[in-house]
């Protein structure tokens, strides 16, 4: 795949480490791989929507959406043929109120809504919030019907918020739009084809005049054509000037790239007729899957794709049989003089791989295995493993198997080892997470493995673990909280990690926090141990080092009434010390004192546990900036206790009479 301009969905809370503390990454799970590899995506980060920005012709209607929308509360719901740019207009009508400076992004949530919603997913809209919801891909009415619902409600809670919604209508269920649609509606018309393209080739810095862009095939191309397909040929376009083999002037490149989308589906099929044996069609494949890679990979690759169809190879020996150079050319395939191969023509092995899994369907199985074992092969660089899993994704999701793509995830997680984590697997389940079409069946499956009682494989563990830190975070961090969560409550090193992730993931997000926090005290159970893993996860939530900064009180109430309502633990100690330390440092965040205190509802064992863990804190050095923190909370637990505040100068009690 060629296309690298397509919008990605991120949150201004990504994985970035600018100094200490934790960072989860791993080749291919990063923010932006799919778009340098120019895979498709639905991660809208800031920095992607500046880049659409810069490449966006806004079609017919977009003006008078923009109105209807520049009201806090407002929803907008489009409507259009496919192809018209419903999506990429949908992004920027929300992505213009930071261009015009009217919301602060670091404050303000960008977030693509599910379509179908899951049970364990939730709203709670604020202020500025701007949510996007995608139903184009509904085509029945049952479904339709329940995400209508949903959306009734999800409006009332957005008008109520002052945020702002736009929602992209399915256009093949437009005689079941609920009636009080109307009023919200705006009919978007595609923009012209020749000014997307030409705003593409220019930001691309193609040196092309408008006669360039004159010929009546061209003008076919932009005046039929979906706007990405017109965002896929300025790829190409680009592609060709990169590559340096089609010749140095535009009109080179735009004549490759234009018989790449018009002609290679063709040429591919008039090819696999005229090569009917099992050696030279298997080769064809495996080139295609692993392009780039050594001759001597594809090799290997080859034969195993041979093996894996139940293919015998004639029993003379190799030197009697046509050589591997031979038939290579014999196919259009060359051998560059690093010994890595490619195809003569422009994107011929996106159209190859197209090609056989739309018309040997009764192979798929065969061609998961064989990916399986082949994505593995040794010589294989990591790029060059994430490059296959990158073909075979596209393949898989394109003829809607996306249980292939998720069995390739679990067998390359499981098998995992000497690595913190297998990048395929980690690609392929992001690919998975990012599709439009299969996201949420991607997001199911993840919970539907995070939540089985069994045991999972460290590796797959870690995968998932990464999934949700890096990929599934920036576009639904509700439900990456709701999965970490449950990776984090399991036993063994790889749930530390996942628990490591959880926290630094909601350290960064006020509403975040707060959600764990809700989740934790709904599940934390009593135990005279303190054993119970989401008891243990809330009082490590609540420590000074892992509160939003400026710490949000009332949310540090709930959490520290629930852990001092529980029978005083070891968990005690180190929760109520960190604050105590945070305060010694600074002198604003004395209100924890107070807070802390008053958790614990005035029970006396809470507050003379409180008291005896600020006596250990203080210790016996009567370090001049400890024991004013220690007396000022002993003061605050007097006042509840006893009813009255005790003098600040007055000694401390001891351990003994506490």
């Amino acid at each position: 795949m060629t296309e690298q301009d397509r919008v990605t969905v991120n949150d201004p809370h990504g994985p970035v480490n600018n100094g200490e503390g934790h960072q989860y990454v791993f080749y291919g799970a990063g923010v932006d791989w799919m778009i340098r590899k120019g895979v498709e995506s639905l991660r809208i980060a800031h920095e992607d929507r500046v880049r659409l920005a810069d490449r966006f012709v806004p079609p017919v209607g977009y003006r008078v959406a923009a109105d209807r929308l520049e009201k806090p509360g407002s929803v907008v719901l489009l409507t259009g043929p496919p192809g018209s740019g419903r999506r990429a207009a949908a992004i920027m009508l929300l992505h213009r109120f930071e261009e015009d400076g009217g919301i602060d992004q670091e404050g303000a949530r960008f977030e693509e809504l599910p379509a179908i919603a899951e049970d364990e997913s939730l709203l709670a809209p604020g202020e500025g919030d701007r949510f996007l919801l995608d139903l184009s891909g509904i085509a029945d009415e049952e479904t339709y019907r329940k995400a209508q619902r949903r959306l009734a409600v999800r409006r009332s809670q957005v008008q109520e918020a002052g945020a702002h919604m736009v929602v992209v209508l399915p256009s093949v269920m437009e005689h079941a739009h609920a009636p009080d649609f109307e009023p919200h509606t705006v009919k978007l018309e595609r923009p012209r084809g020749v000014a997307v393209i030409t705003r593409y080739l220019r930001m691309d810095r193609m040196p092309f005049r408008p006669a360039d862009l004159a010929s009546a095939d061209f003008q076919h191309l932009c005046d039929r054509s979906p706007m990405r397909e017109l965002a896929r040929l300025a790829g190409l376009v680009r592609a060709a000037r990169d590559s340096g083999r089609f010749g140095a002037d535009f009109a080179g490149w735009l004549d490759q790239a234009m018989h790449a989308v018009t002609d290679r589906a063709g040429e591919v099929g008039l090819q696999v007729a005229a090569v009917r044996t099992v050696p030279e069609r298997a080769l064809l494949l495996a080139t295609a899957m692993f392009e780039e890679a050594h001759a001597d990979i594809v090799y290997e690759a080859w034969h195993g794709l041979m093996k894996t169809v139940g293919y015998e190879e004639e029993a003379t020996t190799e030197l009697a049989r046509t050589d591997f150079g031979e038939r290579l050319t014999g196919l259009g395939i060359e051998r560059d003089p690093d010994g890595r191969l490619r195809f003569e023509r422009l994107a011929y092995a996106d159209a190859v791989r197209t090609y056989f899994w739309a018309n040997f369907p009764g192979v798929r199985d065969d061609l998961r295995n064989w990916i399986g074992r082949a994505a593995g092969l040794r010589g294989l660089t990591t790029d060059d493993r994430v490059n296959v899993v990158v073909h075979f994704s596209e393949q898989a999701l394109a003829v809607g198997r996306p249980d292939h793509l998720f069995a390739l995830v679990v067998r390359w997680a499981d098998r995992a080892t000497g690595t913190p984590c297998d990048p395929r697997a980690v690609a392929a389940l992001e690919l998975g997470l990012g599709h439009e079409r299969f996201g949420g069946w991607f997001r199911k499956r993840m919970y539907e493995y995070v939540v089985k009682p069994g045991p999972l494989s460290n590796g797959l563990v870690r995968v998932l673990t990464v999934a949700c830190f890096q990929s599934l975070a920036a576009t639904h961090p509700d439900q990456a909280v709701v999965r970490l969560h449950y990776l984090a409550v399991r036993k063994g090193k790889e749930a530390r990690e996942a628990r490591e992730a959880l926290l630094d993931l909601v350290g960064r997000d006020r509403r975040l926090y707060r959600l764990l926090i809700d989740r934790l005290r709904d599940r934390a159970h009593r135990d005279p141990h303190g054993a119970d893993p989401h008891l243990q996860l809330l009082t490590e939530l609540l420590r000074s080092d892992r509160a939003p900064d400026p710490p949000h009180w009332p949310d540090l109430f709930l959490g520290w009434k629930t852990v001092f309502s529980e029978p005083a633990t070891e968990l005690w100690g180190p929760l109520v010390s960190s604050w105590l330390n945070a305060v010694a440092g600074d002198s604003t965040r004395k209100m924890a004192l107070d807070v802390m205190v008053g958790a614990t509802c005035g029970r006396a064992a809470a507050l003379h546990r409180l008291y005896a863990i600020a006596c250990v804190w203080a210790g016996s050095t009567h370090h001049p900036s400890r024991a004013a923190v220690a007396v000022l909370f002993w003061q605050y637990i007097d006042h509840v206790q006893y009813g009255r505040p005790e003098r600040a100068d007055t000694e401390p009690r001891t351990m003994k009479e506490a």
